[in-house]
């Protein structure tokens, strides 16, 4: 089993390739935005790097958001591409999720709320915990809320973007953020598993219905 997975729903870029038991290739470019200029390039640096095709990989795994407008239609637009052009199959990954399993790789919670600024006065969040196969799994539905409705949906730690919008007293966890090892760290359970999904299936989740609309009351060009 070989998994090439994705990560450009945080407004960063990072690519890793992964077996059944190991990882074979990670980088990350933490240039903010720079998703649509670096993530092909990643690819193929991996892909160079372990003597890989595309055609020879199990399948390719995406953050799917919720996160960034533009960093998930960006990991979306690329995995649906290159799924379908190579017959492969995908398996999305919620961004929380993967920030859920970040808090769990660098600091060892094994239960977390994992809250990512939405603007306008939001925020997405979730509430995961670790299962046996140490991976984090959700225990309530994600959601889009407001501050005050958000911190009525907190049940444990903290951890990502939106943590200090939501409770000014839990900042410990604040800069953690996701990357595709986290993305590979979950998807890889479910590809030995052969739980995917066909390419036209490699679809983005805002939480937001309109969110193309919002776009510049969020600031952005």
């Amino acid at each position: 089993m070989k998994l090439l997975a994705l990560e450009t729903a945080n407004e960063q870029c990072s690519v890793s390739i992964v077996d059944d038991a190991q990882e074979l290739f990670f980088q990350l470019d933490e240039r903010t935005k720079a998703q649509t200029q670096m993530i092909l390039p990643m690819i193929e640096k991996g892909l160079q790097q372990t003597s890989l095709q595309l055609e020879q990989l199990s399948a390719i795994a995406f953050s799917r958001g919720p996160g960034s407008f533009s960093g998930v239609r960006i990991n979306a637009a690329v995995t649906q591409a290159l799924a379908w052009a190579n017959d492969l199959p995908v398996i999305p990954v919620s961004t929380l999720q993967a920030l859920a399993q970040a808090a769990y790789r660098l600091t060892g919670l094994k239960e977390v709320s994992a809250v990512l600024d939405a603007r306008m006065q939001e925020v997405y969040i979730g509430s995961f915990q670790l299962d046996e196969q140490h991976i984090m799994r959700p225990v309530a539905e994600e959601q889009l809320l407001d501050y005050e409705t958000a911190r009525q949906a907190v049940q444990f730690p903290l951890v990502g973007s939106g943590s200090a919008l939501v409770d000014t007293a839990q900042v410990n966890y604040q800069q953690i953020t996701a990357t595709a090892q986290d993305i590979a760290a979950i998807a890889r359970v479910q590809a030995l598993k052969a739980e995917w999904l066909s390419a036209e299936q490699a679809l983005p989740v805002y939480l937001r219905d309109n969110a193309w609309k919002k776009i510049p009351e969020q600031g952005k060009a």
